[in-house]
């Protein structure tokens, strides 16, 4: 990694924040949050401890909703269906809600492997979400997002069947088997469990996926794609859970890595959708059973400091709507459709 390379910046470099003002007849742009709670990383590691379900969004929602309302930024956030069916969560979900977000579904046990379930599983997974995202807003569920960027053709059908209007699970990056090497190499599984990861994170040939959205076309109709930005081009991904990484050793290169990202999006005309998640507001100080997780060696403080000046960036140069809005917005325009 280029940020190996380079010395840590200063505390000043990573608690500047440049106030965030569009730009005249800004591009479009998305903006979405994964809310994968503590027991989902837990669980991804191996830990027998997420299986009660313990929970971090108490203390990780107000963080970024007071970062998303400084620079007047609304989100889709995908929330995992098992946190909407506990009523301790209730709270900092209503808290979304109230804010002015978007709520989209991030499936029920948040397994990232639904390619493998069966029809019947899928539609339990679906109904089971469905039910306890209703507890926590009226909205109509419009948009999904598979855990682990999980996707398959009965996921897709059943998206058209059930109305959806698009889907955020397409990371089109060649980087994903070097991604879940790390994650099995760091876990605690069985051959068993690891066979079930096998696909987790995409293969080598969703780097050939494109980059801008498209129509997915099923039996029963057809969904909007709207895919997870890489780096045009080189298909190097630059989320912030990757940008926080590069931050730990350098906030300059990281910054820099995202500026360029975000130029390269202009220059191609790709409409970047950019992906949060809770850990990029939260440091390895704050909660250390994760410490294991790539950029948590950032503290708590200095990574909502770094997050929120990319955030303006970004801001800046773009128009940012949730992904409903982004899916209305250019759905109209779309033209270019495959099959799965």
């Amino acid at each position: 990694m280029l940020g190996l390379l380079v010395g840590e910046s200063s505390a000043d470099e990573l608690f500047h924040v440049p106030v965030a003002i569009p730009l005249m007849s800004s591009p479009i742009a998305d903006l979405s949050l994964d809310l994968d709670n503590l027991w989902a990383y837990l669980r991804t590691h191996g830990d027998a401890q997420w299986e009660t379900f313990p929970s971090y969004l108490p203390t990780v929602v107000p963080h970024f909703l007071e970062i998303f309302g400084r620079l007047n930024l609304r989100a889709t956030v995908f929330v995992v269906g098992q946190d909407a069916a506990l009523e301790k969560n209730h709270g900092p979900l209503r808290q979304i809600v109230d804010a002015g977000h978007e709520i989209g579904n991030h499936s029920f046990n948040h397994e990232p492997w639904l390619q493998r379930y069966s029809r019947e599983q899928l539609v339990d997974e679906f109904d089971r979400t469905e039910a306890a995202l209703a507890k926590i807003t009226d909205q109509a569920i419009v948009g999904f997002r598979g855990p682990g960027f999980s996707l398959s053709a009965d996921v897709l059908q059943l998206l058209c069947e059930r109305g959806y209007q698009f889907d955020g699970s397409t990371f089109p990056t060649f980087l994903g088997p070097m991604a879940r090497a790390y994650y099995l190499m760091t876990s605690s599984f069985s051959s068993a469990e690891k066979e079930d990861r096998a696909e987790m994170f995409g293969s080598l040939s969703d780097g050939l996926r494109p980059l801008k959205p498209y129509w997915w076309t099923t039996p029963s109709g057809r969904v909007l794609e709207l895919p997870v930005s890489t780096i045009p081009i080189v298909r190097a991904p630059f989320h912030f859970s990757y940008l926080c990484f590069l931050a730990q050793r350098s906030s300059r290169l990281a910054e820099l890595y995202f500026r360029f990202a975000l130029a390269m999006c202009r220059l191609t005309r790709t409409t970047p959708s950019l992906l949060l998640h809770p850990l990029d507001f939260l440091g390895g100080d704050e909660v250390p059973q994760l410490s294991f997780f790539p950029g948590m060696k950032l503290a708590g403080e200095a990574k909502r400091a770094f997050s929120e000046r990319m955030l303006a960036i970004y801001a800046k140069q773009f128009d940012v709507l949730p992904m409903g809005e982004h899916a209305l917005r250019i759905g109209t325009t779309v033209t270019s459709s495959r099959t799965f």
